[in-house]
């Protein structure tokens, strides 16, 4: 569920080279780096909650929609901090910049298709493939055998 994250990231990313006229080099190739490592955390703080929440008692559809208002902020302040810091390489003009616009727009059109996907499908996805029976999910262990 979480790698579902890093496709955005990287299809953003292409688009976002496309929509501003910029051809593939190295250096893009480099700038899918960030967007890969932020979607990934921003799953694993969203998800670690989800189990966290779940693991003490909530239902799975309590603990979707608790851990996605608890980690909205922590998930948005990374993302857009990354996303804003490097808007001036976007739109730079100087020395270099035909280095840094690549890089930086696929930053910037990474973590714009990653993050709205991380807040919102991200726990959709997570609620079709885990049971809620209103069970906890330590409850979840298989049986033993005596």
């Amino acid at each position: 569920m979480i790698f579902g994250n890093v496709l955005l990231a990287a299809s953003g990313g292409i688009l976002a080279l496309l929509v501003r006229g910029l051809t593939f080099s190295i250096t893009a190739g480099v700038g899918f780096i960030t967007p890969f490592g932020v979607s990934v955390l921003n799953g694993v703080v969203l998800v670690s909650e989800i189990n966290r929440l779940r693991e003490i008692g909530h239902p799975t559809a309590e603990a979707l929609i608790q851990a996605s208002r608890e980690r909205l902020r922590p998930i948005l302040m990374a993302s857009l901090v990354a996303l804003f810091g490097f808007v001036p390489m976007a739109l730079s003009h100087g020395a270099g910049a035909e280095v840094q616009r690549p890089l930086a727009t696929i930053v910037i059109g990474g973590l714009i298709t990653s993050t709205p996907f991380t807040l919102y499908v991200l726990p959709i996805i997570y609620g079709w493939f885990v049971p809620d029976n209103g069970a906890s999910a330590s409850q979840f262990q298989p049986p033993t055998e005596s």
